[in-house]
């Protein structure tokens, strides 16, 4: 069976500073690139931030219709891997927790958030799970918290994908990490068990304003198995080889 390397990125939050992000992600999908990957995967929000109060989201919100949309696209890499790029969207005055595929600067689609944390209350929910392909690789995308919800992972399951593609951010007070550093990846164990599918996570990692995320950026199994792991609390680019039956 003819296998496929994704990547996912473990980055520091950059918070209401697209400049930085795009940096960072010019830096990144060089090395994924050098290291043959087809497809990386960053964080939620990771453009703009995880912003959840309504002033900043909507100062920086994107509609990826708008020009100034496409001038962060022409930002992008024009070669390398498929990119899932975490965002707040704006679109008709609605904000959205969507992720971005890019193929070499172009949009080729889009996931909003379905499920929807209390303190996400400034975004619509998304009610569309599309699949995409790269390298022959069908994959669909569940952000963070939609991994809680079985019906998010067999939407993607039922499109034909082999692999959940999922943006996380679980910058949270320390105690809140603590309690859930082991639980991130057991939730996202049980859709794969459930559905027969691959994961791959991208968190962010370190300290801001008495918060930490550790991660973890992972690669679970169709058994619900954790097979690859970033070392926590470090930045770093996750490289694997998933199995694709073409």
């Amino acid at each position: 069976m003819q296998t496929v390397r994704i990547a996912a990125a473990q980055t520091a939050e950059h918070r209401e500073d697209i400049d930085a992000a795009l940096t960072c992600l010019a830096e990144v999908a060089a090395r994924a690139e050098a290291q043959g990957a087809a497809l990386l995967c960053f964080p939620e929000g990771f453009l703009q931030g995880y912003l959840t109060e309504e002033a900043p989201a909507r100062r920086h919100a994107l509609d990826i219709a708008s020009p100034a949309f496409a001038a962060v696209l022409d930002r992008f890499p024009k070669t390398g891997p498929m990119l899932v790029v975490g965002l707040i969207e704006v679109e008709g005055g609605r904000l959205f927790n969507t992720a971005a595929v890019v193929d070499r600067g172009a949009l080729v689609g889009r996931y909003r958030k379905a499920h929807l944390l209390g303190g996400e209350a400034i975004f619509d929910p998304g009610t569309e799970s599309p699949v995409f392909e790269v390298a022959g690789l069908r994959f669909g995308i569940n952000i963070c918290y939609d991994t809680n919800f079985p019906q998010a992972g067999r939407k993607v399951a039922d499109g034909g994908a082999t692999l959940i593609v999922c943006p996380a951010n679980n910058m949270h007070r320390r105690e809140t990490s603590e309690a859930f550093k082991h639980v991130h990846n057991a939730a996202r164990g049980d859709r794969c068990r459930e559905t027969g599918l691959w994961l791959v996570s991208s968190d962010v990692t370190g300290e801001r304003d008495g918060r930490i995320s550790w991660g973890p950026t992972a690669v679970v199994n169709p058994a619900g198995e954790v097979v690859a792991q970033l070392p926590l609390e470090r930045p770093g680019l996750l490289v694997f080889d998933i199995p694709c039956a073409l």
